[in-house]
């Protein structure tokens, strides 16, 4: 059994107010670790989202308070709207401004949850933090690794990519070997009230799901017209802001052609949005930065990997090439769709070895 979670073990269970979460701290309970549920209460309009499953905003709250006094165990909320607001939602509005196509469930891991969330954990003399991730941790002959969840469906280890190996010693994933049904099942079993509750949103600090208005209001100007050009520059319509369109797009260009046409590129300080035929759409070279690695260190002739490009796609076999802050993945086929701000992520089988900011070409 894991040192960390054995009987009598503190483990601070970062707990959203979700199925995923509540479960966890009630399989850890029942283990008999000494469990202490932390809410971080990230943005005041969860209930402006019109939907249920928004996480870590009113609601949410108050369903985490609900599990935590079912389950006999403390229950903390701690304010970190201002680092939420600074870290992850105002870098989630420059980066499309930026004409990239940002993660923000990536930035809100790397620096809210695993770096400040951590630390609280290690304050209140935790042995480890618990998330409700679906990732596996193994103990490698190096150190912690991070793995895949068993249930390749719900992976979510792309998410997690940013992990140094320093918070990975002390982070623990229960999920990581469950299906989602099962995960249900066990919170019915342990009466948990948010045993049914929806999955919480990707984006979960997007009000109705339109991020462009919520970019508007936090960058006024940022719906400047321009216009929408082919690869040779001649202009077939125009838009109003190159925040509505990301790489890859095809529906709701507003241009006609004798093919369909997808968004090559965006040109934020010119406000131009390049489009062209699919066959230009594909790459086979990412170019990827501000490199967080987990694995053995790649030699100049470079790694077998599969990389993900975004979090929604499989993996695609490729040759990843690194130096100390960049690197390239060059794809065995051309991908198409590859956006700046997405991740690049490795993964050498279910291993995750580590990845980068998509950069520009």
């Amino acid at each position: 059994m894991d040192p960390a979670l054995t009987p009598g073990a503190r483990v601070v269970v970062a707990m959203s107010g979700g199925v995923d979460s509540s479960t966890v701290a009630a399989l850890l309970a029942e283990r008999g670790c000494d469990v202490v549920g932390v809410t971080l209460q990230l943005y005041d309009h969860g209930g402006a989202t019109g939907r249920k499953g928004a996480c870590c905003a009113g609601q949410d709250i108050r369903d985490a308070a609900r599990v935590a006094e079912t389950l006999d165990i403390p229950h903390y909320v701690l304010d970190y709207e201002k680092r939420f607001r600074t870290e992850v939602i105002d870098d989630f509005a420059d980066s499309y401004l930026a004409g990239e196509t940002p993660v923000p469930c990536v930035r809100c891991n790397e620096i809210v949850k695993f770096r400040d969330l951590l630390a609280v954990a290690r304050d209140l003399g935790a042995q480890a933090l618990a998330t409700g991730h679906y990732a596996r941790r193994a103990d490698g002959v190096d150190g912690p690794e991070l793995h895949r969840a068993a249930d390749a469906g719900r992976d979510q280890s792309y998410f997690l990519y940013r992990t140094t190996r320093a918070q990975l010693a002390f982070l623990r994933f229960p999920l990581g070997d469950f299906t989602k049904d099962e995960t249900r099942a066990l919170a019915s079993r342990f009466a948990l009230p948010v045993a049914q509750k929806p999955d919480s949103q990707d984006i979960c600090f997007v009000p109705a799901g339109r991020y462009d208005d919520m970019i508007e209001k936090l960058r006024p100007g940022a719906t400047e017209p321009g216009e929408i050009v082919d690869e040779v520059g001649r202009v077939l319509g125009h838009h109003d802001g190159v925040i509505h369109f990301t790489v890859g797009q095809r529906k709701g260009l507003g241009v006609a052609g004798g093919q369909p046409l997808y968004v090559l590129r965006l040109e934020p300080a010119s406000r131009r949005v390049v489009v062209g035929p699919r066959a230009s759409l594909g790459a086979r070279h990412v170019p990827f930065d501000h490199i967080n690695w987990l694995g053995p260190r790649p030699g100049k002739s470079g790694i077998r990997v599969a990389v993900k490009l975004r979090s929604a796609q499989p993996p695609l076999p490729a040759t990843l090439l690194l130096e100390t802050e960049r690197g390239m993945a060059v794809l065995d086929e051309p991908a198409f769709g590859v956006a700046p701000g997405q991740a690049c992520v490795a993964y050498d089988g279910d291993r995750l070895l580590g990845g980068g900011w998509i950069a520009r070409a």
